[in-house]
């Protein structure tokens, strides 16, 4: 090669080197602001049915230094799927190249969602899911939370779920699952899961999920409407596969408590009659009080007022005939039919 010509290429290699290395002062990529770079996200869910998998994040809405974030330009989602059979839970795990996912406006207050689904999962398998947020395409957040679960063909949903109600208490049951989501016969166990709501949208696990076929709930207050469902949860080599959920019921629990019975019960004979007084009740949800009464001679009282919740007397001037007769006073509930105390002592007065 002549000497000029090696020259010359000499020089163009050093003057490459030189706009690459020295042109902007950078031999490395560059680092990016703490200002632009989102928080990790940490709220990685997912469910699972027999379509597939279904993954939801919230959107980052503050950088890593706690500036407002307006914009998320993309998401990066990472997948590893490992066979159980080669499943080891030391080992590290072999996410792929990530899946992009366009971003959007943040809403400002960290409730949008973002959401990726996939049907393309295979029995036996172990599956694993992390997200990170981009705001460029250099300035990335620290990996999200990692979720993981083990895929099968689910469990069809209970069927028959039933409530009966109580006093603070309700009581569900249902019909065990038999069959998979493809009509094949359960070869494995199958564990369920009560969810609640309280408007009937928005469900939330109730207690842990178990093999009985049966639930009391009794976190629950009266006259609260409350609904549920009921979903199966396939146990695969100890890892649980959701699967269908049966159909939503509610139910209210019912007041069975009476108050407790009046104290106090005093009789007085006026001009006209009787006057019937008794202590007040501390019931909370009281609506009233029944007067009874009865004659010597009879064996049973008869009702002869109801007495709103905010009075302890009562002036009976109708009594039929002289003789001895006896009072007695029993409070009563606001429950529709009311629950109502047992008699207080009787009292008695000569007319």
């Amino acid at each position: 090669m002549p000497i000029a010509f090696r020259a010359r290429r000499t020089g163009a290699l050093v003057l490459v080197g030189a706009l690459f290395f020295g042109g902007c002062g950078y031999k490395t990529l560059p680092v990016p602001p703490e200002t632009i770079v989102p928080e990790a996200i940490e709220d990685l869910r997912y469910s699972v049915d027999e379509k597939g998998v279904t993954l939801s994040w919230s959107y980052p809405f503050k950088t890593i230094k706690g500036t407002d974030l307006t914009d998320i330009a993309s998401f990066e989602l990472y997948r590893a799927v490992v066979a159980l059979d080669r499943y080891c839970a030391t080992c590290p795990i072999p996410f792929g190249d990530p899946i992009v996912i366009p971003g959007g406006m943040t809403g400002g207050d960290g409730r949008r969602k973002g959401t990726y689904e996939s049907a393309l999962l295979r029995s036996g398998e172990k599956y694993f899911f992390k997200v990170r947020s981009r705001t460029s395409w250099w300035a990335a957040s620290a990996d999200s939370n990692i979720v993981t679960f083990v895929w099968h063909m689910p469990a069809k949903a209970p069927e028959g779920l039933q409530a009966a109600v109580g006093d603070r208490m309700i009581r569900l049951q249902w019909q065990p699952a038999t069959h998979l989501m493809d009509g094949q016969q359960l070869d494995l166990p199958v564990f369920y899961q009560v969810l609640r709501s309280l408007d009937g949208k928005t469900f939330a696990e109730l207690g842990t999920a178990g093999k009985e076929t049966s639930f009391a709930d009794a976190s629950v207050q009266n006259g609260q409407t409350y609904f549920y469902k009921v979903q199966s949860l396939l146990q695969v080599e100890g890892n649980a596969v959701g699967g269908g959920a049966s159909e939503v019921i509610q139910a209210v629990p019912i007041d069975l408590t009476p108050p407790e019975s009046p104290t106090g019960i005093t009789v007085i004979a006026t001009g006209k009659g009787f006057k019937i007084f008794w202590d007040n009740s501390i019931a909370s949800d009281l609506q009233g009080y029944n007067v009874y009464r009865r004659a010597v001679d009879q064996k049973n009282s008869e009702r002869i007022a109801d007495v709103p919740a905010q009075y302890v007397i009562y002036e009976d001037n109708a009594v039929p005939a002289d003789g001895s007769f006896y009072y007695s006073v029993t409070a009563y509930d606001s429950m529709t039919p009311a629950n109502e105390s047992k008699p207080s002592a009787e009292a008695t007065v000569r007319h």
